[in-house]
């Protein structure tokens, strides 16, 4: 195999108390040291802990928020292929996905490659399309509103009960055991990540995920199942164990093969005895994906290989019981890398 260094740029390097997913596929990379990767941390924040870990991430590059001018957005990533070398993007967040999937054609033209579902199938995982997806690949999803008003809200409500979810299209998922509870969080999320809203009822069980990257022909490069056992406030996995739940891994095959999808995803279910109920569909690696390439199914590397058409491993299985656990760390820097990446956009 070639030793060329592959650039690569990673986003979601946000590693705090409600980290990215980007230090973990980072982390993958470097493993594969058959792959002779060097990486660019695409940051929104000069304050992103990923600036600073430098065993992790070789170089560092600001970006405009990709909400913004798209064009500003382009001209970055030309910047970065014209200063660095940049071969390759794997974005790691929901918010940018639509920019990258629109763009990958024309970031494909000037040599930056992408691995990243079509749009049609970008919009199939919305939370909006969940009972579709359920049905499609035969598991329950909980009853489920998408409202746009406190009007429709109620009616929500009056259908499902109480409590209810009230969850954002992109981000964020609030219990609520009351009207006003319901109202207050129907108002917080809209302002913050816009309509509309999705309203679930609340069911029981445990929280079990999995986590694959799909070959975009119906096939799996490898999927890898976990149970929750400890979470944060805002329902970040801290402790984990790897499971093999039959039910919930044939139903990441079969969203593989309905929907033929192309790129990581992740699939969030409760699962109560025999009953599986699917909660959402996240479109990229989640945080906590470097569990998966610690039990040795390195998914970021997996999906590097197969964009660049080099040999991809063939192991699909992993052994369960492993435990994860997450953990807090301390950086000590001088403030020269902070005012360079602050004052340039780079280190």
């Amino acid at each position: 195999m070639s030793k060329k260094t592959i650039k690569v740029g990673v986003s979601g390097i946000n590693a705090i108390d409600n980290p990215g997913p980007g230090i973990g596929v980072a982390r993958s990379l470097k493993e594969d040291t058959e792959l002779n990767v060097e990486i660019a941390g695409l940051s929104y924040d000069a304050m992103d802990p990923g600036n600073y870990m430098d065993w992790i991430i070789d170089r560092s590059f600001l970006l405009p928020y990709p909400s913004s001018d798209h064009t500003a957005f382009i001209e970055r990533l030309l910047y970065i292929k014209d200063s660095w070398g940049l071969d390759v993007v794997i974005p790691t967040l929901d918010a940018e996905l639509p920019f990258y999937i629109k763009y990958q054609e024309k970031l494909s033209a000037h040599g930056i490659q992408t691995f990243l579902p079509s749009m049609s199938q970008f919009k199939t995982r919305g939370k909006d399309r969940l009972t579709e997806v359920g049905e499609a690949i035969g598991i329950k999803v909980p009853r489920t509103h998408v409202v746009s008003s406190e009007q429709s809200l109620m009616e929500a409500i009056d259908d499902l009960g109480l409590p209810i979810m009230v969850k954002g299209a992109f981000y964020q998922a609030e219990r609520a055991m009351t009207v006003q509870a319901a109202i207050t969080s129907f108002h917080k999320i809209g302002a913050e990540w816009g309509y509309p809203i999705i309203v679930q009822q609340v069911v029981g069980g445990q929280e079990m995920n999995v986590v694959g990257v799909g070959d975009g022909l119906g096939g799996s490069l490898g999927l890898v199942g976990i149970k929750k056992l400890w979470v944060t406030s805002q329902g970040k996995i801290w402790t984990g164990v790897t499971v093999h739940n039959e039910k919930m891994l044939t139903a990441a095959k079969r969203f593989l093969q309905e929907y033929q999808w192309r790129s990581a995803f992740e699939l969030e279910c409760l699962v109560d005895e025999d009953e599986i109920y699917l909660i959402e569909i996240n479109p990229r690696f989640p945080a906590w994906s470097y569990f998966a390439t610690g039990v040795g199914i390195n998914l970021p590397a997996r999906l590097l290989r197969k964009m660049l058409n080099l040999p991809v491993p063939e192991q699909q299985d992993y052994p369960s019981g492993k435990l994860y656990v997450r953990y807090t760390y301390e950086l000590i820097s001088d403030m020269e890398p902070f005012q360079k990446i602050s004052t340039q956009g780079e280190r």
